[in-house]
């Protein structure tokens, strides 16, 4: 069973639908029992890195979540959803992730005289082949909306780079787990292809 994570914040219904239009069903939830038995599992996120993490532990999903990862459930991380795996952010103060990966988000430097968020069409340069990218063209353009980005410790988990006013890390995979800073569900067909290699290989997996 495919799970969205519905943690109450995050553009869930968009992410549900962009899956049912590629033939994937996935259902929406907070229930840690149902989490726990999923093959696959998105955690799409808008909004603040400390409440994501605070709501994650009041419905009891932030173990849960960890254990899944730790299992090599697939995983797909969406913006926010990318953010909370590394042990910490700095926005709105110092706040612990899930601590998957090392490393830390940070907020763009204000001195690159560039609009903050960061928001619409911009390009990912695919470092190395992973499986969400299959059928789809090097260097394609996808849909951001954020202020904050991960620096990984890991060089080994950089996947694809996007340049805006400096370079930062838009994606990252490691075995089953997978996680961008865009948005697929904002990113047409393109943003539907990866979702379906993502149902595909959790339906693989099931």
């Amino acid at each position: 069973m495919l799970v969205i994570i519905d943690y109450g914040m995050g553009n869930l219904r968009s992410v549900q639908k962009g899956l049912e239009q590629v033939g994937f069903n996935a259902r929406l939830t907070n229930s840690p029992e149902i989490v726990r038995d999923a093959t696959g599992i998105i955690l799409p996120g808008v909004g603040a890195f400390g409440d994501c993490i605070k709501s994650l532990k009041k419905l009891g999903l932030f173990s849960i979540l960890r254990e899944s990862i730790n299992r090599n459930i697939p995983y797909l991380g969406i913006c926010l959803g990318y953010q909370i795996l590394f042990e910490e952010s700095e926005e709105f103060g110092k706040n612990s992730g899930l601590g998957i990966f090392r490393g830390k988000v940070v907020r763009f430097p204000k001195d690159l005289g560039l609009k903050i968020p960061h928001m619409g069409w911009n390009r990912v340069c695919m470092k190395k082949d992973n499986f969400l990218f299959q059928g789809i063209p090097k260097d394609s353009y996808f849909y951001f909306v954020h202020s904050y980005y991960p620096i990984p410790e890991d060089k080994k988990l950089e996947t694809g780079t996007t340049e805006y006013g400096i370079e930062f890390k838009s994606c990252v995979f490691r075995g089953n787990l997978f996680a961008c800073q865009f948005h697929p569900e904002k990113s047409q067909d393109l943003g539907l292809k990866l979702l379906y290699n993502f149902g595909k290989l959790v339906s693989r997996k099931s």
